[in-house]
């Protein structure tokens, strides 16, 4: 009995410990990571906008090859949803909607996580002119609630997050950058003027 009693206070102490240290940790969080793309703002911000295209450089539309994949709406208008169901338990099943678009500078964007857990975070990417193209950042923020903000004491987010915000950059970077703009398409087109009909008869 007196060891039950023992047990029972170390078990005590330790939750009260817990609910203290909740009150006291963070239950936000910010991470964002940014990239100069060499492409005029234009151009990057036109393909930002479509949210299909984070297929071609997310690290998270890679972690899973056969992940079913949904799209309700129009692509590249708020309101936009792109839906992933998959079932790896890092991947999960989840939703990221188009809530507001700053034309040429800023997406914002709602991620509503459904499976392993239930959260609902934010995200946006933005682009800006430098000197030498493009300035892209993107960047996510969320909030957990007590006593689930622990896990931001285990976790650390800047450098988790952070890290894979900068692969999907810097692959967004390589995409980009190795396409050709409409600009340098015109310029590589034949210059002759002869037309070519539908039959394909000149």
């Amino acid at each position: 009995m007196k060891a039950l009693k023992i047990i029972g206070g170390v078990v005590l102490v330790i939750v009260a410990g817990l609910t203290v240290a909740s009150f006291v940790s963070p239950t936000k969080y910010a991470v964002s990571r940014a990239v100069v793309v060499n492409k005029p703002k234009t151009e990057v911000f036109d393909y930002l906008k479509l949210l299909k295209n984070q297929d071609d450089f997310s690290v998270w539309a890679t972690m899973d090859p056969d992940m079913k994949k949904e799209f309700m709406g129009t692509d590249g208008t708020v309101g936009f949803i792109s839906a992933w169901d998959s079932e790896k338990e890092d991947v999960g099943k989840g939703e990221q909607e188009i809530k507001k678009i700053q034309e040429g500078q800023r997406i914002d964007y709602e991620l509503r996580f459904k499976e392993p857990f239930e959260a609902t975070d934010n995200a946006f990417i933005s682009t800006e002119e430098v000197a030498e193209g493009t300035k892209v950042v993107w960047g996510f923020d969320g909030e957990m609630a007590r006593p689930m903000n622990l896990m931001l004491l285990m976790m650390n987010m800047e450098e988790m997050l952070g890290g894979q915000l900068q692969i999907g950059l810097d692959n967004l970077k390589s995409v980009l950058e190795s396409r050709e703009s409409v600009i340098e398409e015109a310029l590589v087109m034949p210059s002759d003027s002869t037309t070519v009909d539908s039959l394909g008869t000149i």
